[in-house]
């Protein structure tokens, strides 16, 4: 999910395109290396200076591949959706068939450390301000929302329309609160995993959790849905 530039802002350059395959291959080496570099020590103390040397590459050298600091954040954070999308496939799932993804990419998260590190340490450290990264967490929050909220309606058969009467007493939509309690345990299960892996099964508790609030949701009847692992 891209953020538009608003108004008469002039449009992020993005990466140089190289010609030979021994250039694409050295700016495929740079971005590994900037992606392990921020996973580690976030964006703002990486400096370019130490992804140019851990790559054997001046800061120019850098530079010349993705023009700014900024745009090699972009690139990385691009390289890891490109990587989610891949496992997807074309066509996005829906409604139960999505909230398995979910469990699905909890359990395969458990075998890629370095994409858990940089996504949780991006993420929070996208709050502060003027963070380069803060639009596209932004943006990538919200959608990420939608395709919950609607996988749930789906799934526990509910109307599109949010007219379910799972509105809390404030007029607040139950489902949408549904949608952020389980981004709030996948994103709080991949802090607790990386401090203690051994302690945390992601995929099993994202599971619970997910059949908790669909058994929650679901209208009165026998045979509620669930994630059925």
């Amino acid at each position: 999910m891209s953020n538009q530039s608003a108004g008469r802002e002039t449009r992020p350059v993005g990466p140089r395109t190289p010609r030979s395959p021994e250039a694409r291959q050295r700016q495929r080496d740079i971005l590994h290396t900037a992606t392990d570099t921020f996973a580690a020590r976030g964006y703002n103390n990486a400096s370019l200076a130490e992804i140019a040397d851990r790559a054997g590459l001046t800061q120019a050298g850098v530079l010349h591949y993705f023009r700014s600091k900024a745009l090699l954040l972009t690139s990385v954070l691009e390289l890891r959706d490109q990587t989610d999308i891949e496992q997807l496939g074309r066509d996005r799932p829906r409604g139960l068939e999505f909230l398995r993804h979910l469990v699905d990419t909890a359990l395969r998260n458990a075998e890629r450390e370095g994409i858990v590190r940089l996504y949780t340490v991006l993420s929070a450290e996208s709050v502060t301000d003027e963070h380069p990264a803060q639009a596209y967490f932004r943006d990538r929050y919200s959608g990420l929302r939608a395709f919950v909220t609607d996988a749930l309606r789906e799934a526990s058969g509910l109307p599109a329309d949010g007219t379910d009467g799972t509105d809390g007493a404030d007029g607040t939509d139950g489902v949408e609160h549904a949608a952020n309690a389980i981004i709030a345990v996948m994103d709080g299960l991949q802090v607790q995993w990386l401090l203690a892996p051994g302690s945390v099964d992601m995929a099993a508790s994202t599971d619970l959790v997910i059949t908790s609030l669909l058994a929650t949701l679901a209208p009165p009847g026998p045979g509620g849905p669930c994630t059925g692992r």
